[in-house]
């Protein structure tokens, strides 16, 4: 069945409208961590049901929640002919840092996949902890929190030949649980309003996200990044711009200004797609001095936060500006404690200060380890019409960071080397190695073997020098040398 255009996050529509809707991309999916894991689904097919019909009344309520969109947009969104999937077969074992998935195709399309995508993670995690440990697997799904979700755990193990284990559903419990940690949150701030919630990718089907949001809601947080959430339940849609975005304009400064220019609303500028101190911040603030008034906030997600903040507040006093400050990316209630006295000591005032909070309500509430952040799974941008582009995310050989180019995976069948090879779209494979990704079913001889999960996270990946020639150049380009 198709999904509601209104199931995804508020970004990806801000981000459409401040880029190129119908420009051909490509987003690569990824575990980051977890080990091996097995894929249960035809990932292809699975993209494909995924798709969403647009309404007029869909475009209706987004242009009434600051989120008019125009005619590329809307185009991209029903053409399909250009959509091209490439992933693992079902059945096969990948490793971390891998790219199981790719989609290529119009920009706003395949953009738009990805909080539901990211919820494949809970399945892969099922089928892979079924397949290695069927009684532990029955001990993290002994209680779940929706029957949708019930559903989703005995048609994966079906899918690999698991007999489901009973299963008790407890909705209820869930939605408390998410509210008393919600409720925590506030009393911590002070007030909802600076709380927004952000863990439709987190969790592992729309329905159990709708339960976290109710409980959110009975809290007083009345916002969140969830479209087609805040629609049903009452609440606000957010959400300005994601790492896409930055790395689509291949600078700081340029995707700012697109974003500035292209909507009227206020902006939100994510810092660390390159570097924090040397690009983010100083390119943040060129435009916040421009319209001091504007109430355009700054992002931060990786790296040091706090040493971030105290950086970014001493450069906003010397600019003699105050931007909002937007923090989330693994924030809790202790990560908020530390902050909220952070602020009081820089003397930002409280309305200058918010929240967003993903896995810490979702995820972390659902009583099982089988959650996204145990896997770091990802959806990234790596390639933008002609041009490849990647994530570099301050560090260094940081896991966080991202493959550039169209890539395919490769997977060692003879010899030595890497167990995985990230290639490139058209590349042979090396002596040795075969096609592991495909865009339709290709005969593949895997299994979940002993061997394959001692493989683990040692298992190692390695780049074709097509693949290492861009992440060489995109890093030159940035940096003027290595990262």
């Amino acid at each position: 069945m198709a999904s509601s255009l209104l199931a995804t996050d508020g970004y990806k529509f801000s981000m459409a409208e401040a880029g190129w809707p119908l420009r051909t991309e490509t987003f690569y999916y990824s575990h980051r961590k977890g080990g091996a894991q097995v894929m249960p689904v035809d990932a292809g097919a699975l993209v494909r049901a995924l798709l969403p019909e647009p309404t007029a009344d869909d475009y209706a309520y987004l242009a009434a929640h600051e989120y008019g969109m125009g005619i590329g947009f809307q185009a991209a969104m029903v053409k399909r002919e250009g959509l091209v999937v490439r992933a693992v077969p079902k059945g096969a074992v990948f490793y971390p840092r891998e790219p199981v998935l790719s989609a290529t195709g119009p920009s706003a399309l395949v953009s738009w996949l990805e909080p539901l995508l990211l919820q494949l993670s809970f399945r892969v995690q099922v089928a892979t902890l079924g397949l290695a440990d069927p009684a532990e697997l029955a001990r993290e799904v002994a209680v779940v929190t929706c029957p949708e979700q019930r559903d989703l755990v005995a048609e994966t193990l079906e899918a690999v030949g698991v007999a489901a284990p009973p299963m008790k559903v407890d909705a209820d419990a869930y939605r408390e649980r998410v509210r008393a940690r919600a409720a925590g949150l506030v009393e911590i701030v002070g007030d909802g309003g600076r709380i927004f919630e952000v863990g439709l990718r987190s969790a592992s089907c729309l329905a159990q996200h709708r339960l976290a949001l109710e409980g959110c809601l009975a809290a007083g947080v009345r916002r969140t990044s969830n479209v087609l959430g805040a629609k049903e339940l009452g609440m606000v849609p957010v959400g300005t711009m994601g790492h896409e975005h930055v790395q689509r304009y291949g600078s700081d400064e340029a995707a700012f200004r697109a974003m500035r220019e292209r909507r009227p609303q206020r902006s939100s500028f994510l810092l660390d797609t390159y570097d924090t101190f040397r690009s983010g911040i100083p390119a943040a603030y060129e435009l916040i001095a421009e319209s001091p008034q504007g109430g355009d906030s700054i992002r931060y997600d990786s790296g040091d936060k706090e040493a971030q903040y105290l950086f970014a507040v001493e450069r906003a006093r010397a600019l003699g500006i105050r931007p909002v400050q937007i923090l989330e990316d693994g924030f809790d209630d202790v990560a908020t404690r530390r902050f909220e006295v952070l602020r009081a000591e820089v003397g930002w005032k409280p309305h200058e200060q918010f929240y967003g909070y993903g896995g810490y309500l979702v995820a972390s509430t659902m009583g099982t380890r089988l959650t996204r952040d145990r896997v770091a799974a990802v959806y990234k941008l790596t390639q933008s019409g002609k041009t490849p582009t990647m994530k570099f995310a301050n560090e260094a050989g940081s896991g966080k960071r991202s493959i550039p180019g169209r890539p395919v995976l490769f997977r060692r069948r003879t010899g030595n080397g890497p167990v995985g090879l990230v290639g490139q779209e058209g590349e042979q494979p090396p002596e040795g190695y075969f096609l592991l990704t495909g865009s339709g079913p290709e005969p593949v001889s895997t299994s979940f073997s002993a061997d394959a999960r001692r493989a683990g996270e040692d298992a190692s990946l390695g780049f074709t020098p097509a693949t290492q020639g861009l992440i060489d150049e995109l890093e030159a380009r940035a940096f003027g040398g290595k990262a």
